[in-house]
């Protein structure tokens, strides 16, 4: 088991290190320069005062260095936990900014991919073995899982938000209330945040229900269950171990769809202007903020990395062979 969890660490470490760089590179690559820009905002009319201010913004930034050295900084800096400062939101710490969006990333993926990963798979397993929700479940869940998260997102907003006026169509919280731990600002947090979930949560649980239906009838067409049921075996039984290995491969399928769900979810806060990490990199991007932009990827590709990983655990858990393939390994 050593062995195979020091196989894993070293891949993720490498896919960190390659992903990181990567991630520092794009902004940069990016046309225009975030000191003009800024300082275009700011209409100084005293051309002399612009140039010194432009001198002082490009020094204290270290724009003003060789791309090389700019790296090695990153990651000097990034091992000290100094993600720099926001060029958008000077002079706030970019770690402030990523730290007070990262509850409200998480408040919308945790649940969604949680709830739409057990939700689509019971619903796949019924549907299965039984014809009037297969016929039911598998159309509805080819039209959601073909559906993009941000159409779905726009689709919410406008009936349930805007038509409807259930529920708001855009913003986290009410704009008359500060951030508390009282019954109205939780109760405007839920009422902001249920359509967001919603849009997440529903992509996502047609593209689970549709595997977990495919996986179940292929499973109760194998050899295995073949024998059992000419052995007598109770239908109960059969299914049960069949449900067992239907969800081995829904397990990797998590871990494949787990930048997916993160890309949605960043497009879907975008759409209601929800105040996490997606709201941050369009304000990156507008602003031309490096240290923003590749501290934000920085926190998506380490949660996606840390979550793989998690799943990698689960999976060798669940899943015998693997177990077998460890004690091979060892002998």
């Amino acid at each position: 088991m050593r062995k195979y969890f020091g196989r894993k660490i070293f891949v993720y470490a490498l896919t960190f290190f390659a992903a990181v760089t990567i991630n520092w590179m794009i902004p940069r690559l990016m046309p225009g320069d975030p000191i003009k820009s800024r300082l275009a905002r700011a209409s100084l009319n005293d051309a002399g005062a612009a140039e010194a201010l432009y001198g002082y913004f490009n020094k204290m930034f270290g724009l003003d260095l060789p791309l090389w050295q700019q790296y090695l900084n990153f990651w000097v800096s990034l091992f000290q936990g100094d993600l720099g400062i926001s060029i958008w939101n000077f002079p706030t710490p970019v770690i402030d900014l990523i730290l007070g969006a990262v509850p409200y990333s998480l408040g919308l993926l945790l649940p969604s991919i949680i709830l739409s990963w057990l939700v689509g798979n019971w619903f796949g397993a019924y549907a299965a073995r039984s014809k009037w929700l297969d016929n039911t479940i598998l159309p509805i869940g080819y039209i959601l899982t073909a559906t993009p998260y941000m159409w779905l997102a726009l689709l919410l907003a406008w009936s349930l938000g805007i038509v409807a006026g259930l529920f708001p169509a855009a913003g986290s919280y009410g704009l008359s209330l500060q951030p508390a731990f009282t019954w109205t600002f939780i109760s405007s947090l839920l009422e902001h945040w249920f359509l967001p979930f919603l849009s997440l949560f529903l992509v996502a649980l047609g593209g689970w229900a549709i595997g977990m239906r495919n996986m179940i009838i292929y499973e109760l067409e194998s050899e295995y269950s073949n024998y059992l049921q000419a052995l007598g075996a109770p239908r109960r039984l059969i299914r049960k171990y069949a449900f067992r290995n239907a969800m081995l491969p829904q397990l990797t399928g998590l871990a494949v769809q787990l930048g997916t769900v993160v890309a949605g979810a960043l497009l879907t806060e975008i759409v209601f202007s929800y105040q996490g990490l997606g709201y941050l990199i369009l304000q990156a991007i507008q602003n031309q903020d490096f240290f923003l932009l590749q501290g934000t990827f920085l926190f998506i590709v380490i949660g996606v990395l840390i979550a793989n990983f998690i799943i990698d655990i689960v999976y060798a858990l669940v899943d015998p062979r693997v177990r077998v393939q460890m004690q091979g390994g060892a002998k």
